[in-house]
């Protein structure tokens, strides 16, 4: 256990500590420690590689261009039903978002996280309904160990947030991108309809995917990647998520029951199938376990889209999508809305389990 030496009122108040420096595990590098602190240490299964990875595992890699030619969307088609349904990630280049817009994303949230802190203390909060904040770790008090990162969240209420409300350090980069991100969305909606036999609109119709939370994460160098992780074993709580990464690498999917590298391909986005997507597809397609690994090189740099129901859909109840059953067989999980899915996920933390199994109907049932 990450407490062990530590009482639990001790470990608290570490955490409570570290909150109120307000400067994030950035501050605590640069405070020049050699050891990390007791509340970032993760028991010893959770940090190791496990089984030794087959090297033949890769993420499926979809090339998009030419996505609106009826041949070629076919083929891109099958295969993120394949990728979605076996992996439940998946690696898109030629996307349409130049490579200009994301490597200036990049360097926008290095500008951000890199400001002295007191200029990011300013945006520092854990209130839910802060728009635009900066924090550590959102579920700092309810885990069980601290992951070894930074980020800095904007929220876009049905796919809109005034851009007055970022920080300058990167505003600009943020809304060449996320207009950019906008489009994709679009496209990836369509496609994803279509790999799961239904209408090219049907999941823009539901709106389960026009709300938007950015959040940027920046990984610090850590001087022991052994004892802690930058991001525990999670799935996502969204339906959709789409990530860009930088360079360093670090991020790995569970697969087969072996961690596999999710290895940065330049000019790449990932994209990965959230747990709600999971539930409305009735386990057709795979919500992906995932983990991001902290390391002796970095900064690491990250920007992930998640991507939840309208405003008006926020109390909606999502269950399986009916004319599915007819493929998939009787609905495993019972209907319920993101509002609820996100206070249960919130509520439980990352542990690294999913939240998945307590919305099945066996659970629901007693049966």
């Amino acid at each position: 256990m990450a407490t062990m030496g530590v009482d639990g009122k001790d470990f608290y108040r570490a955490k409570v500590d570290f909150d109120e420096t307000k400067a994030g595990v950035k501050g605590v590098l640069d405070s020049g420690v050699l050891k990390i602190p007791e509340i970032f240490v993760h028991p010893p299964e959770n940090v190791s590689l496990g089984t030794l990875c087959d090297m033949n595992l890769k993420v499926p890699v979809i090339d998009f261009e030419r996505v609106e030619e009826g041949g070629k969307r076919g083929e891109i088609v099958g295969e993120i039903k394949e990728a979605a349904a076996n992996w439940g990630i998946l690696q898109m280049v030629n996307h349409g978002i130049g490579s200009g817009v994301m490597e200036e994303m990049i360097e926008g949230i290095r500008r951000f996280h890199e400001q002295p802190p007191e200029v990011k203390m300013e945006w520092y909060s854990r209130e839910h309904d802060q728009k635009v904040k900066y924090y550590s770790n959102g579920d700092l008090y309810v885990s069980k160990a601290v992951n070894w990162r930074d980020s800095i969240s904007c929220h876009y209420a049905d796919g809109v947030l005034d851009p007055n409300a970022l920080p300058h350090a990167f505003s600009g980069a943020i809304k060449k991108y996320m207009e950019e991100m906008m489009k994709l969305k679009n496209t990836v909606a369509e496609l994803l309809s279509e790999a799961l036999g239904l209408e090219t609109d049907y999941l823009t119709r539901i709106e389960c995917m026009k709300t938007i939370t950015l959040v940027c994460h920046y990984y610090p160098s850590c001087p022991e990647p052994n004892l802690t992780l930058g991001a525990t074993k999670h799935s996502d709580p969204s339906f959709l998520t789409i990530l860009l990464q930088d360079t360093i690498g670090g991020l790995q999917v569970l697969q087969k029951n072996q961690w596999v590298d999710v290895e940065p391909i330049k000019g790449a986005l990932i994209l990965n199938i959230g747990d709600l997507m999971q539930l409305i597809t009735n386990d057709k397609f795979k919500s992906v376990q995932h983990r991001v690994r902290a390391a002796r090189i970095g900064p690491r740099i990250s920007a992930a889209c998640f991507f939840y129901p309208s405003i008006a859909n926020n109390y909606k109840p999502y269950g399986p999508i009916k004319k599915l059953l007819q493929e998939t067989g009787p609905p495993i999980y019972r209907e319920t809305s993101h509002k609820e899915y996100m206070a249960y996920y919130k509520e439980k933390g990352l542990d690294g389990t999913s939240s998945l199994p307590f919305f099945k109907l066996s659970v629901a049932t007693g049966l």
